[in-house]
């Protein structure tokens, strides 16, 4: 039996409603006003250091698939110490207020192309060595588990 109108607008509006809600619960890890530059200047010098490569997960607090995936790794205890043992990891805002232009234009602007999040992985001399497209992580209306290690573990640094 086909749904009216009526019916399927309702059912538009109750998901939208439940991503605002999930959305609204999850952390927001990308700031607006930080300089992106000297952070990522920073990180790389860290990551030297620390002989981890660089992991940037480009996005912002408005994408919904941004911020699952940042959830998804922080409460995945094996992703979570995956990436703390391998990578720097970073949060490269684009938004509106701070679209970071001048970043994203010196990787190739990997947004446009893949949309968001997209990864942008550098490795311990700040060298791009991987870009990312997020929509083959996925599974269903989250992230397959198996993918996300698989990813992490092919651009962790060779020690």
């Amino acid at each position: 039996m086909a749904q009216t109108t009526s019916e399927v607008d309702a059912a538009k509006l109750e998901a939208k409603k439940k991503t605002e809600e999930e959305k609204a619960a999850l952390p927001k890890p990308y700031s607006e006003t930080e300089n992106a530059e000297a952070k990522i200047a920073e990180l790389i010098k860290k990551a030297k250091k620390e002989h981890k490569n660089v992991m940037i997960q480009a996005g912002g607090n408005w994408c919904i698939w941004c911020l699952r995936f940042n959830n998804f790794v922080q409460t995945t205890p094996e992703l979570k110490t995956l990436v703390d043992n391998n990578y720097v990891y970073y949060h490269l805002n684009y938004s509106p207020k701070n679209k970071n232009e001048k970043i994203f234009a010196k990787y190739g602007n990997p947004g446009e192309k893949y949309g968001y999040p997209v990864f942008i992985v550098l490795d311990k001399t700040g060298k791009m060595i991987h870009t990312q497209d997020s929509a083959v992580l996925e599974e269903g209306k989250g992230y397959s588990l198996e993918k996300v290690k698989a990813f992490f573990n092919e651009w962790k640094p060779s020690k």
